[in-house]
């Protein structure tokens, strides 16, 4: 007589689960492009195409989140990718993944060689992320987890950024609106109210509806961020306190964040890399705004950061170009957003701007030596840094104050942000229009990224991106501008003409516009957008990241955008 021991049945963590999840929908994503390199028709390449695409959605969430430079790449822009960490680490990488793939399916002539070599690049990268996943995922990731894909959605989803040639964003979105349902079920345990989980589930497929009935062009995306993206960031508070979630640090966004287009939205010590006292902030920022104004800190007494940066002109001088300068002014709100400054990004953070600024024999003409000894031998200085810093007065403490100020620029008060958060109701219907368009049609917002509108790319806010749009030198012969750029950092032959994405906000007050201030009207520059940039001049220029293609917008549709734009003015 033989006696069996029992085995007790392994419970399976709600990681686990997700793990299997996500690894299956690795595995179709590879098994349906090992099909895509075996076909040669356009209808059978757009189907396992769109097979496989679907099944790398389903795993976005998590892939964006533990893998964030393989989730780049595999989503990335089918342009060159330069990467320049230092003049002596220099990387050109050609792109390839998804949306290199679906480009190259609707090329006029399908370079099929081509086409299945990049397909079988992207199965080897998934092949390889798949036999290295392990997830060790804490209940505080899977809420960062979920609100990054909801931002994710709402900020580049809906836009076009990522399906640049079958458009088919706002069916993708659907696609990730169900791995996050998925996501939910999983953890459905966790939940201590049932009403909330049925909630959430609720709202997740209202979400879908919306985008199911309707059209890239006309979906209302003010409305849908508005009714559905903040709603479920509100939701996702509601979880955090039933699910008793304590969050060990913050990335960009804030942990208590509840809308896109808020003051508390993001997390300013992620952007600064230096931890502020709270308690300080204030007394800094006043310290910061004093030096701001103070000429002294030039060698002759001629100019402050005020001297560019006039406050009534949402910190720029309506200058084409300011006198003995390179470039047109760029305004500083909302400056702190991004991580690379000046408009070929040579340095890192505000603090190290203060830098340039006071070297720069057109500025400043000073050293930060000179710049310490004159705030060190001004007794009202000596007392508030005494009473601010352990060390009182120092170069980098007088950088620090100064960016701290600038970082205080820009608070989400204008017209626009009051209305997506509803605290009022003014926004008039070209004004919607306007923000539709702009998030869809147009193509605004996939170099100028809501919520900052600048280019620094959500939901991670980790990269500020350069484009080559082939601004003009002068509005009557058509020859790009002389300006190379980002080239003049580096001297990346690929980097010639690449300019930083500023931001769209107060953009009402910040004419003339472009890096040399070609363009005194906002007409303007949509009458060049819309032609197709430097390919609509007739400038051919290599590696132009602007579509070259005409958008066919309408005046009113111009019109439009242009209204919502001037909403984006702040109220201070």
């Amino acid at each position: 007589m033989s006696c069996k021991k029992s085995v007790e049945p392994v419970s399976k963590s709600p990681v686990n689960e997700l793990e299997k999840t996500y690894l299956a929908n690795l595995d179709s994503s590879i098994v349906y492009l090992d099909s895509l390199k075996k076909s040669s028709t356009k209808l059978e390449l757009l189907k396992f195409y769109k097979k496989s695409r679907k099944q790398f959605k389903l795993a976005e969430p998590i892939l964006a989140f533990t893998d964030k430079e393989n989730y780049k790449t595999l989503n990335g822009p089918n342009i060159l990718k330069v990467e320049e960490e230092d003049a002596t680490d220099i990387k050109i990488k050609n792109p390839f993944g998804y949306q290199v793939i679906e480009e190259l399916i609707f090329e006029d002539s399908i370079p099929l060689n081509k086409l299945h070599s990049t397909a079988s690049k992207t199965a080897n990268r998934l092949k390889l992320i798949k036999s290295n996943t392990v997830l060790r995922l804490k209940d505080y990731h899977v809420l960062w987890i979920i609100r990054d894909e909801i931002a994710r959605i709402a900020l580049t989803g809906i836009t076009g950024f990522d399906s640049p040639a079958l458009g088919q964003s706002l069916e993708e979105a659907v696609i990730n609106y169900n791995a996050l349902e998925h996501i939910i079920k999983t953890y459905k345990a966790n939940f201590k109210s049932e009403d909330l989980f049925k909630t959430v589930i609720s709202e997740f497929q209202n979400s879908k509806k919306m985008l199911q009935s309707g059209e890239f062009n006309s979906f209302n995306r003010y409305l849908f961020i508005k009714e559905h993206t903040h709603k479920q960031l509100a939701l996702l508070q509601d979880i955090k306190a039933d699910w008793t979630i304590e969050f060990p640090l913050e990335l960009a966004f804030n942990n208590n964040m509840t809308s896109l287009f808020s003051k508390e939205t993001f997390n300013m010590d992620f952007y600064a890399d230096y931890v502020e006292v709270d308690s300080l902030i204030t007394a800094k920022r006043s310290l910061g705004k004093t030096l701001f104004n103070d000429v002294r800190l030039s060698s002759d007494n001629s100019m402050s950061c005020a001297t560019c940066h006039n406050k009534d002109k949402a910190f720029t001088d309506g200058l084409r170009v300011f006198p003995k300068q390179l470039r047109n002014t760029p305004t500083l709100t909302y400056a702190a957003f991004q991580q690379s400054f000046f408009y070929d990004g040579r340095t890192g953070n505000l603090e190290g701007q203060v830098v340039d600024v006071v070297n720069n024999n057109n500025e400043f003409h000073s050293t930060l030596k000179s710049m310490e000894k004159i705030v060190s031998e001004d007794s009202t200085y000596v007392a508030k840094f005494n009473d601010i810093y352990k060390k009182g007065v120092t170069q980098r403490n007088v950088r620090n104050a100064i960016a701290v100020y600038v970082r205080s620029l820009g608070d989400f008060s204008s017209k626009f942000d009051k209305n997506i958060n509803r605290l009022e109701q003014t926004l008039t219907q070209s004004e919607i229009n306007g923000f539709n368009l702009f998030m869809g049609k147009a193509q605004c917002a996939t170099c100028h990224f809501a919520p900052v509108f600048n280019g620094t790319v959500p939901p991670n806010f980790t990269e500020s991106e350069f484009e080559l749009l082939g601004v003009p030198k002068d509005t009557i012969t058509n020859v790009v501008d002389t300006d190379f750029g980002r080239y003049n950092v580096f001297k990346t032959e690929e980097r010639k003409h690449f300019f930083k994405t500023p931001t769209v906000r107060n953009i009402s007050k910040t004419a003339p516009y472009m890096h040399n201030g070609i363009y005194t009207t906002l007409q303007q520059v949509m009458t060049f957008y819309n032609d197709g940039g430097a390919a609509g001049l007739g400038i051919d220029i290599e590696n132009q990241t602007l579509p070259t293609d005409a958008l066919n917008l309408s005046n009113t549709e111009i019109e439009d955008i242009i209204a919502f734009m001037h909403t984006l003015e702040d109220e201070s």
